[in-house]
């Protein structure tokens, strides 16, 4: 891992939110690895564990990328794994750290992430200093994070520096955006304290600032987003650009990648501009996702995105299926699944 900075071992999601529906911060009692011969009769076996059918998938706000395209994939899964008694619901959440620290405690079995804070999490870095995090293993890819800091012409906000002293919204609490958002700001010299935070849903921050309640809002969303689209109908909306010295900071003290949003990705666009991106992954629970079940969900998703309908799916593909992996665990269902498809060794 790179150099993380010092502002996120005190992040928005403290240890206690982490382990607070853990009994006092005592993790789950490890399960024995699948196909570990017994003891007694040297076959092998499913460990015991308190594995679920009825699965919540964790999403984000509901303004958001990750909540709509949950929904759908909530539905693929629903219509395409064969398993008795499975069902499965996307739930509106705070995203990735949320997501994350609710598998954690059991709360939830599946959830979308920023494969960079699924990396913290399973060292106990980051938003997760002191809680090493790391009962969920890797299912598939599903579409690249684009950070998107949108402003209006008539703010006078022509750079994230002209963000001190601003209304800011840095994202939900427990999300990857308002992780990146703090890190993007401390490349620019600007610290907690130099602006006002708000910890908006990416719906709400977009219809405070139409109505000029807020100065500018941090997205970490899919390209184009349709709730910056919406404003652009209503406002001239402007996207601040990541670039020079920040973005070399930003590329050097985390695994955030430099990216250029195309001049046609929305229509109030003029030229590229120059941003941060990262993977938006599916991770599951290896305590309550079996490895069966693990892999039917993977096979019953990744065979059959073309019945998703949100332009998001259209990254989720069988060529793009590893991306965000590295550094991660898999679920051992889906390394299985990934196996036989000749995708892994």
């Amino acid at each position: 891992m790179k150099k993380k900075l010092g502002f996120l071992s005190a992040g928005f999601l403290s240890l206690g939110l982490i382990l607070g529906a853990c009994g006092g911060g005592a993790e789950p009692e490890p399960e024995e690895p699948v196909g570990d011969e017994t003891a007694d009769t040297g076959e092998e076996q499913e460990p015991a564990g308190d594995y679920e059918t009825d699965l919540q998938l964790g999403t984000g706000s509901t303004g958001g990328t990750y909540y709509p395209l949950g929904q759908e994939i909530a539905n693929v899964l629903n219509a395409n794994v064969d398993y008795d008694g499975f069902n499965v619901s996307a739930v509106a959440s705070g995203a990735s750290v949320d997501n994350l620290g609710q598998i954690f405690r059991g709360e939830m079995q599946l959830g979308m992430t920023v494969h960079i804070p699924a990396i913290e999490a399973m060292a106990g870095e980051g938003d997760f200093e002191g809680a090493v995090v790391d009962n969920f293993g890797f299912l598939g890819y599903i579409y690249p994070e684009v950070m998107q800091v949108v402003t209006t012409a008539d703010s006078g906000i022509t750079s994230i520096e002209d963000l001190r002293g601003k209304r800011v919204a840095i994202g939900p609490a427990g999300s990857g955006t308002q992780s990146a958002a703090r890190l993007i700001l401390e490349a620019y010299g600007i610290e907690d304290g130099d602006y006002e935070p708000f910890e908006e849903g990416f719906g709400d921050a977009a219809a405070r600032i139409q109505d000029g309640q807020l100065d500018a809002s941090f997205g970490l969303l899919g390209l184009p987003d349709s709730t910056t689209a919406e404003l652009s109908l209503q406002r001239e909306v402007v996207i601040l650009p990541i670039e020079g010295e920040a973005l070399a900071y930003v590329e050097e003290n985390s695994d955030y990648g430099g990216y250029e949003i195309a001049a046609d990705a929305y229509d109030f666009l003029d030229e590229p501009v120059s941003t941060v991106t990262a993977y938006a992954i599916l991770v599951g629970s290896l305590d309550q996702v079996s490895e069966e079940l693990g892999y039917e969900i993977v096979k019953g998703l990744y065979e059959n995105t073309d019945s998703i309908t949100h332009p998001q799916g259209e990254h989720m593909t069988m060529d793009n299926v590893l991306l965000g992996s590295e550094s991660l665990p898999f679920h051992p269902g889906a390394e299985a699944y990934f196996q036989e498809q000749g995708l892994i060794d």
